[in-house]
């Protein structure tokens, strides 16, 4: 399984996030293409989103992204918490979201992953790890 992380970092706009957050901006995001979409007059919100949310459990801190389109399959995200030390040498938590990539996850899984944690992580402004281990910084920095 492969795994990216977007971390919610002292700069960042939020210090904290919930499933009912990110799902939050996933229906903002499939919102802004249907709208994108309707100027293209195509339906680009089912090309740009082809996924429904589904959830296992409310107890658990994760849900998934499944989708019938031939090109993809599925994704999942989570949210949690880490223990980071600070400038003064305390321990803080630090939130994130993770997004994982099943072992039947498709190429198209992967980009549609890549493309919705950059979204996330800039609407966040936070710190993006990606699946290749590169990190993005997506607020400011002293």
């Amino acid at each position: 399984m492969e795994n990216a992380y977007i971390k919610l970092v002292p700069a960042s706009n939020v210090q904290h996030i919930s499933l009912d957050d990110v799902k939050d901006h996933f229906n903002y995001y499939k919102k802004i293409t249907g709208k994108t979409g309707k100027q293209l007059d195509w339906d680009y919100d089912n090309a740009a989103f082809p996924y429904q949310i589904k959830e296992i459990n409310q107890e658990k801190n994760w849900f998934y992204l499944k989708s019938d389109h031939q090109k993809y399959h599925a994704i999942v995200v989570a949210v949690g918490q880490e223990e980071m030390g600070d400038e003064m040498g305390e321990n803080a938590e630090q939130s994130y979201i993770q997004v994982a990539l099943p072992e039947s996850s498709t190429v198209g899984d992967k980009g549609k992953a890549n493309e919705f944690c950059k979204f996330l992580a800039k609407k966040l402004a936070g710190e993006l790890h990606l699946f290749n281990g590169r990190i993005m910084y997506f607020y400011k920095r002293k």
